[in-house]
């Protein structure tokens, strides 16, 4: 409590004191606790929050006057990610932001009383972090980034820029149950696309390039690279591997593309978490997550860099430029 306050109340003034307990409670700075699953450098980090502090503002939630923001990045790490859902834990937040796909089951093994939003989940009931997406029904709500068949797309969008490719090998992360997931849909398009599948399981990151060399060392193939913690973080050394041995690469998001991938596919993700921030400012104003349905993204955007085409001696059929919303040069 201010000084200035504290004079009034102890001058007895009982008819200013509804007056300054509204003051008081006005000034009340929230915490919001942040934890990513990716590391700070992943392409589109910075625009992704970007887009959460400006949707915040809107809502009237300015960090520094009546909002606090704590982040911590897990950089696809799952022992560093507990270790900082612990710490955010510790700081009894209002309520915690997760973004990516292992942030999320992370947070919600380190508390179940504290609102959580979660950002780009791929199968949030699948996971088991809420018990429906319309009625999560626990601490937990959020934004989910694509229902399982989007993964097909994928593999029709690589044969469609290449059709020379006959192989494809599938970076995913199993550790988690959607690395699993989403490999099994691109397994069952294969056959009607013409392609033959493997996966490439993610770990540390010296051994993601050997993992990529290994499969160019045969002709005529190229890859897939699905949404993940730790994708997104080696994102860049992906790019450049991919580009390297001349293999023919679609990916999730945009900034991918813009940090010289050849093509992406997937949602806006950081419109999801602009919208995110409505969850927020909800929750900070009493709402529960229980009551707060599951969204599902608005649209999917399709991005080709001609550059990356160019390098790999594609030319890109004139159709599929006609349905992109993002062509670099």
């Amino acid at each position: 409590m201010r000084r200035r306050d504290f004079i009034i109340l102890a001058g007895g003034a009982a008819a200013t004191l509804p007056l300054a307990a509204r003051a008081q409670q006005a000034e009340r700075v929230r915490l919001v606790g942040f934890l990513e699953g990716v590391s700070a450098d992943a392409p589109g980090t910075n625009a992704r929050h970007a887009a959460f502090l400006e949707g915040l503002r809107q809502l009237g939630w300015i960090p520094g006057r009546n909002a606090r923001i704590e982040v911590r990045y897990g950089g696809g790490d799952e022992a560093q990610t507990r270790k900082y859902a612990a710490e955010l834990v510790a700081l009894a937040p209002d309520v915690i932001v997760t973004g990516g796909s292992t942030a999320p089951g992370v947070m919600l093994k380190s508390s179940h009383t504290i609102p959580i939003v979660f950002v780009i989940v791929p199968d949030p009931v699948g996971a088991g972090y809420v018990k429906s997406l319309s009625r999560p029904g626990g601490n937990a709500t959020g934004f989910m980034m694509f229902e399982y068949s989007l993964c097909a797309k994928w593999l029709e969008l690589l044969k469609e820029i290449a059709p020379s490719v006959t192989r494809a090998a599938v970076l995913r992360d199993p550790a988690f149950a959607a690395g699993i997931g989403q490999f099994a849909v691109i397994q069952s398009v294969a056959p009607s696309v013409g392609i033959e599948v493997s996966p490439i399981d993610l770990g540390e990151s010296a051994e993601i390039e050997p993992a990529i060399a290994d499969f160019a060392q045969s002709s005529n193939g190229g890859l897939v690279v699905t949404a993940s913690a730790i994708a997104a973080t080696h994102a860049d050394l992906i790019i450049a591997a991919a580009t390297r041995y001349k293999l023919p690469a679609v990916y999730v998001q945009r900034p991918q593309v813009a940090a010289g991938g050849l093509m992406s596919y997937g949602p806006n993700f950081a419109d999801q978490y602009r919208r995110a921030a409505s969850y927020v400012d909800r929750i900070l104003k009493g709402e529960k997550p229980a009551d707060l349905p599951v969204q599902a993204p608005n649209k999917y955007e399709l991005g080709i860099n001609l550059k990356a085409a160019k390098s790999l001696g594609l030319i890109v059929p004139a159709a599929l430029l006609a349905r992109a919303d993002e062509v670099i040069e």
